[in-house]
């Protein structure tokens, strides 16, 4: 029986670096689909604080997986990948190039090769663990799982829980956990992995820029609007720039020390984005943003190069 292999493009990188530009030119120029595997960009209703793709750009190539998800059922990784696995294949089927765009490194593993078993959840332990504040929960993870300490947000407790969950159950790390018992891999699918490098210092100039104007925007009126509908203790609210937007409208904080804060978050936020690409051995990196011309140029010559080389590797295999 013959075994049909998915090819499909990836697009990673730091927050602010571009990538929704250079997934757009990509899709444009090799007929491709965008598929979403950002992790916030999931939810519907939540736009200012997420960085979605304008209504104009999601209007040249067709998006999938972007505001599909319930905030208040929010998706795990596990459930990511159920959901994008049929989409890809969908694509695929159509003759059309997938495109996975975003900067949510566990998601991508989670789609492109599985996720190893994992203890199943605890409330009794669960419930001791939220009785600490966020900071005792990264302090507690710093010493236990300092691996994963470094992906995860201090003000993350959700996902901080769970790390911590996993590790007590199991009597190991997570990422050990992984390791030690890899789960199959969707063999199915080859992929050419671009990964935006961009100068540090230009970055954090855009992510500055980008966080001020969503906070001159109108997140805080999306906050206000969105706190009737979403309570505030879901984990949506504990993300870059919501987080704050709600620090504003619940409890009165200086506006522009919130956008301070919101700035610097996205900036750490950055830097463990950059950690988890570069452990990739397979991420072809461009030393720009997603859009200067030149890197997309590079993207798309990088991308066309990998296609001729794979087709020259089949040819050979049926030699």
């Amino acid at each position: 029986m013959s075994v049909v292999l998915y090819r499909a493009v990836v697009v990673a990188g730091p927050t602010a670096s571009g990538k929704t530009a250079l997934a757009l030119a990509l899709a444009e120029a090799l007929d491709g689909e965008i598929v979403n595997f950002d992790s916030v960009q999931l939810y519907r209703d939540f736009d200012f604080g997420t960085a979605k793709p304008t209504r104009k750009e999601m209007e040249r190539v067709p998006h999938h997986l972007i505001g599909v998800a319930d905030a208040r059922a929010p998706w795990t990784a596990g459930e990511y990948a159920r959901q994008a696995r049929p989409v890809v294949e969908a694509i695929a089927a159509r003759g059309k190039l997938p495109i996975l765009a975003g900067g949510t490194g566990f998601y991508l593993r989670a789609l492109l090769e599985g996720l190893s078993p994992a203890p199943a959840a605890s409330e009794e332990l669960r419930q001791k663990l939220r009785r600490r504040t966020p900071e005792q929960l990264h302090r507690l993870l710093a010493r236990l799982d300092p691996e994963a300490a470094g992906r995860i947000a201090g003000r993350d407790a959700e996902r901080a829980i769970r790390t911590l969950e996993v590790r007590l159950l199991s009597g190991r790390p997570q990422e050990a956990g992984w390791r030690a018992a890899p789960p199959e891999a969707w063999r199915e699918l080859r992929t050419v992995k671009l990964g935006l490098a961009p100068e540090r210092a230009a970055l954090y100039a855009r992510i500055e820029r980008r966080a001020a104007a969503m906070f001159a925007g109108g997140i805080q009126e999306e906050t206000r609007r969105l706190l009737g509908v979403y309570p505030a203790e879901l984990r949506i609210w504990s993300s870059h720039g919501y987080k704050q937007a709600c620090d504003i409208v619940l409890r009165g904080a200086d506006a522009a020390a919130a956008l301070a804060e919101a700035q610097q978050e996205q900036r750490h936020y950055a830097k463990r984005q950059w950690t988890w690409f570069r452990a990739d051995p397979a991420m072809h990196w461009l030393g720009g943003f997603g859009d200067e011309p030149a890197i997309q140029g590079a993207a798309l010559q990088t991308v066309r190069d990998a296609g001729a080389a794979g087709a020259s590797s089949r040819g050979a295999d049926r030699a």
